[in-house]
């Protein structure tokens, strides 16, 4: 992943977390290995992932349950709450307004280099003589 996705990718990662969240409960390894297999972020790093989960328990977004493991301590289940439900709302409608502007720009730039390469290409065809 080259650093403009890790940078854009830290801005959305927490509303993405929720997502997953929002399909199912899961623990920490559970989280990044749906990231990775599922949703295609191959180079996430699992220590971003369980800091972004204490973040989001500390904020109240989801519910903490421990679950008995066969090996080693309880695993932490995180389940997605009202409060974290609310914040995902806002997260998709931001996630749209963004989106909808990028696709508006992306258009423009399109255009606007369609009607250069139109010019240069008229240019190129109809080329003005001097003295004329």
């Amino acid at each position: 992943m080259g650093k403009q996705m890790t940078e854009m990718l830290k801005g959305t990662l927490e509303g993405i977390v929720l997502a997953t969240l929002a399909v199912q409960p899961a623990y920490g390894y559970e989280i990044t290995a749906r990231l990775r297999e599922e949703q295609g972020f191959s180079d996430i790093v699992e220590g971003t992932v369980y800091a972004l989960l204490i973040r989001i328990e500390q904020r109240g977004l989801v519910d903490v349950e421990k679950v008995p493991s066969e090996k080693g301590p309880p695993r932490k289940v995180y389940s997605l709450n009202a409060l974290g439900g609310e914040y995902l709302d806002e997260f998709w409608k931001s996630w749209d307004f963004l989106a909808e502007r990028l696709a508006q720009l992306h258009r423009q730039i399109e255009t606007s280099q369609i009607d250069a390469s139109r010019i240069d290409t008229n240019t190129i065809d109809n080329p003005q003589h001097e003295g004329e």
